[in-house]
């Protein structure tokens, strides 16, 4: 339902956009305004405003604002279909990167920005909505702040698999939402070795969150996969006795 609300949000704002209300070059409304205009938490219209930079609409600039873009999406730009093994791979292999680059050139406003994230992410009263929205500004932002352009383009289309492609997403929910804690956890590794602008601390703690993500997937995998062949095996059991009584 969380994310089908902000999705909803984000398709209701890219109206305005091809109407000509938010033309190309204009600032958004803040979070605020734009909650209280679509009745949503700030949360979900920061999930929207995610979704609609990664597809190209509008543009995030951090300490200024969120604007609008003079490109559409590509009517063919439909992502490939990954499992979520596939793509939590790619994306240790490319946020293990960025987390390195981003080290000699994060910005304090961004660290402070972190801090703020982890705050939301660590505490009890956080619904999986909002650590989710959390958890993906997190992310961006570190690969926002390697400067490197191309690797933050193909981060934001690895994000949108993520938050797109509804197996992906499912698989993801089964592990993140009973993890909160390690998760905070492995993030505030990955933000103190940001600060002291130590390269290769970022890299290895950013590749050992995904490596607990990874394992963590395969455990779930195998828990489900067990419940099924129980499942089927207690059917066939019902099935055969009751042919047995039969006789």
């Amino acid at each position: 339902m969380a994310d089908r609300l902000y999705q909803g949000i984000a398709d209701q704002i890219t109206a305005l956009i091809d109407q000509g209300i938010f033309p190309p070059g204009t600032r958004l409304p803040g979070e605020r305004e734009l909650a209280e205009r679509f009745g949503v938490s700030r949360v979900t219209i920061r999930e929207a405003e995610i979704a609609l930079q990664a597809i190209g609409r509008i543009v995030i600039k951090t300490g200024s604002g969120v604007y609008v873009t003079d490109g559409k999406p590509a009517a063919t730009d439909a992502p490939p279909q990954v499992s979520a093994f596939e793509l939590t791979e790619a994306r240790s292999l490319f946020e293990s990167e960025a987390a390195a680059l981003a080290a000699s050139t994060i910005s304090p406003d961004t660290l402070a920005r972190l801090d703020e994230l982890l705050d939301i992410m660590g505490r009890d009263d956080t619904d999986d909505a909002a650590s989710t929205a959390a958890d993906q500004e997190f992310h961006l932002l570190i690969a926002s702040a390697s400067g490197n352009q191309a690797v933050i383009h193909v981060i934001k289309q690895l994000w949108r698999m993520r938050t797109e492609m509804p197996e992906v997403r499912t698989t993801y929910a089964s592990v993140c939402q009973h993890d909160g804690r390690t998760r905070q956890r492995e993030h505030a590794a990955i933000v103190d070795a940001l600060r002291i602008g130590d390269a290769g601390a970022a890299r290895i703690a950013m590749r050992q969150h995904f490596n607990r993500l990874l394992e963590a997937m395969l455990d779930a995998t195998e828990e489900r996969e067990i419940s099924e062949l129980r499942r089927k095996a207690a059917q066939s059991r019902e099935r055969f006795l009751m042919t047995a009584r039969l006789r």
